[in-house]
């Protein structure tokens, strides 16, 4: 079961990384949780569906993916444990490169919880305008609640 969750939760990073929603939320638990360990702009937990949507907007603000170069991939069970780093270029042209440790916690082989572990402040400082950008965005062609 360990190999197998070990490429369930590399499968979701590679998918996250790219922007693949679908892909994505075939590796999730439909009560999916994770939380970014932290005290920046971007820490905190996220539900199933901002998780999608992340993922989604991924695909517009890192149009390369993140390009993650794994470090290592221990598995206990139903625990994964990974490390790798990024290396991006955001859409605005900018270099994003981030270390992150994830700890994944499955379950019926898909990801229940994770809790996410990288520098919150080159998040917050590169990710975190860009994010905001697309939420404004699409908040101005959304349609007013009546």
């Amino acid at each position: 079961m360990s190999e197998q969750n070990k490429q369930t939760v590399v499968s979701f990073i590679e998918a996250f990384s790219r922007g693949d929603v679908e892909a994505a939320k075939a590796c999730l638990a439909p009560d999916a949780l994770t939380i970014a360990k932290g005290f920046g702009k971007l820490s905190g937990p996220r539900p199933y569906e901002l998780i999608v949507a992340t993922t989604g907007a991924f695909k517009e603000l890192i149009p390369t993916g993140l390009r993650p170069s794994f470090k290592s991939v221990t598995a206990e069970g139903d625990r994964v444990v990974v490390e790798f780093e990024g290396d991006a270029t955001l859409v605005n042209g900018e270099r994003y490169c981030n270390q992150y440790c994830m700890v994944f916690t499955l379950e019926d082989g898909r990801i229940k919880l994770v809790h996410e572990y990288y520098c919150t402040i080159l998040a917050d400082e590169k990710i975190g305008p860009l994010l905001a950008g697309v939420e404004a965005q699409r908040a101005a062609i959304a349609p007013p609640n009546p």
